[in-house]
């Protein structure tokens, strides 16, 4: 059995993203029998880290969420990770690939809280009822896995891939829209890159939310009013190169976008 502790794997990690090299999975020969419970135990400590160098959580973020995705990886549920708030870019504004590893891209919608949301058993229409807005995003998901090579335990200690992300101006009641038919456009340099729907996002976006919520609750926590929360790509990741213009379209979200400079 491995003698690593769990701390010294997050700051493995932490460095990883800080100088922004890749590593090998640490499963590969860190820990070898690393499960889902363990790797989360991980992140846990990876968020102290960050928290401790004076980042704040903007909110949560689900990833795993395409029932496809999930079947092919055989798993039940999706993952989750936090958005600090040095990771959040301005609508219209201008990432440096020199701070990345190997950056993707996917057009998301994302949860303003007005109250809190505390599992078990939650359901979607519970999540609508406590949500207070919606507007569109762009996360940029930055493994530090080599040739983004991971297992699930190895993708949730390392945060879930989080890295930026780009909200954007737009925002509206749930009520106003049909999230579950909500079209998304994603285009890079004007040529479209891949479209989808909300229903991509566990039949509707406010079952992901519904969905952390309740895993969340396993270790006694919940959501609380004004946390952000990205529900899970409803299109696909694209890869990004330097002198890309990146925009989303949302129908009635409007559009978000932003930049890739040097």
């Amino acid at each position: 059995m491995s003698t690593i502790s769990n701390k010294e794997i997050a700051r493995f990690l932490l460095d990883a993203e800080l100088e922004r090299k890749d590593v090998v999975r640490i499963t590969s020969d860190k820990v070898p029998n690393l499960n889902v419970e363990d790797a989360y135990l991980i992140q846990e400590e990876l968020v102290k880290l960050k928290l401790k160098e004076g980042h704040s959580i903007v909110g949560p973020k689900m990833g795993l969420t395409s029932l496809a995705k999930m079947k092919q990886m055989n798993v039940e549920e999706p993952i989750y990770g936090y958005i600090f708030d040095n990771m959040v870019v301005p609508d219209g504004g201008t990432i440096s690939l020199s701070d990345f590893i190997h950056p993707k891209v996917e057009a998301e919608v994302a949860f303003i809280l007005g109250k809190d949301i505390e599992g078990p058993s939650i359901s979607g229409a519970q999540v609508l009822a406590a949500t207070e807005y919606v507007c569109p995003a762009l996360e940029i998901i930055d493994s530090r896995y080599e040739n983004f090579n991971f297992t699930l335990p190895d993708v949730i200690a390392d945060n879930a891939s989080s890295s930026k992300v780009v909200f954007g101006n737009t925002v509206r009641k749930p009520e106003e829209l049909d999230l579950e038919l909500i079209g998304t456009v994603l285009s890079i340099n004007g040529e479209i890159k891949d479209l989808g729907a909300g229903a991509a996002v566990l039949g509707h976006p406010a079952n992901s939310v519904a969905m952390l919520a309740n895993m969340l609750h396993r270790k006694g926590e919940k959501l609380t009013a004004g946390q952000v929360i990205l529900t899970g790509g409803i299109t696909g990741a694209v890869h990004l190169s330097y002198g890309d213009y990146v925009s989303a379209k949302l129908d009635g979200l409007g559009e978000v976008h932003f930049s890739v400079g040097e």
